[in-house]
């Protein structure tokens, strides 16, 4: 594990909540749009903490076995395999499992034993059960803008974690999380940060998605980096978010105003 913490500017109370929840053996949900910074959160947290952590991207076909484990077959035997839910749990380090609500409902239900008093998972397959540790912490996030009756945790689920929400954070800090991850000067960080913030304005309208602090950070990588900046927002930004030819064509307008051409 690096010693190096990953850089993470603090919005509200989210780094003490966290760290209370570990201690009192707490699972954890974090809600927020996509790039507000909920993976580099956990990641910050862990090595903060001094924990291994183990990241699932959740989607459709994500089985049970694919979080604990199966058993595999070379050299001429079967070996079991744990998977990262069980690796996290038998080294007392940090399972997050990101965007959950992609995850079928019948592979979150692996997680209920583990998130309630019993600390405990089960593995059929071997009769195995492990007891989970009490530095183990098990961290779940999902984006709100998709839940839907279909995309959604069920209560059972829902109800055995404390919960976070997440948002992008106030002009000044997010210019200086962009300035902080990038090195960029602090008025570009401003001028790129109040873009966002015109572009965040269309996206009830036009946009699926609202021009995210991860984006910020691109577009301030490619400047750093001699691109032109108004290329940079092309591609890290209009690009990004639309595919529709007026809808582009009209972000575009709000870079060249951004940014003086």
């Amino acid at each position: 594990m690096s010693d190096i913490v990953p850089f993470y500017q603090p919005i509200g109370d989210e780094c003490d909540i966290f760290e209370r929840a570990w201690r009192n053996q707490l699972p954890l949900l974090i809600k927020g749009p996509t790039g507000c910074g909920k993976t580099r959160f956990v990641s910050h947290m862990a090595s903060r903490l001094g924990l291994p952590l183990y990241t699932v991207s959740c989607h459709d076909d994500l089985t049970g076995a694919d979080l604990v484990g199966r058993h595999l077959i070379g050299h001429g035997q079967t070996v079991w395999s744990d998977g990262p839910l069980a690796r996290a749990v038998r080294e007392g380090g940090i399972c997050y499992l990101d965007e959950i609500v992609e995850a079928r409902k019948d592979t979150t239900v692996v997680l209920h034993p583990l998130a309630d008093d019993r600390r405990i998972l089960p593995i059929e397959r071997t009769g195995e059960v492990l007891v989970a540790p009490s530095s183990f912490m098990l961290v779940v996030s999902y984006n709100p803008g998709y839940q839907n009756v279909i995309k959604g945790l069920k209560p059972s689920t829902r109800q055995r974690f404390i919960s976070l929400t997440f948002d992008f954070p106030a002009p000044e800090l997010e210019a200086g999380i962009v300035e902080g991850e990038t090195g960029i000067e602090a008025e570009t960080a401003h001028r790129l940060v109040a873009l966002a913030h015109a572009l965040r304005t269309l996206r009830d309208h036009d946009l699926e998605e609202a021009a995210s602090t991860r984006l910020l950070i691109y577009a301030a990588t490619l400047m750093c980096d001699g691109c032109d900046p108004v290329r940079a927002c092309e591609v890290a930004l209009v690009e990004t978010l639309t595919d529709e030819p007026d809808t582009r064509a009209a972000l575009a307008e709000v870079v060249r105003a951004t940014f003086g051409r």
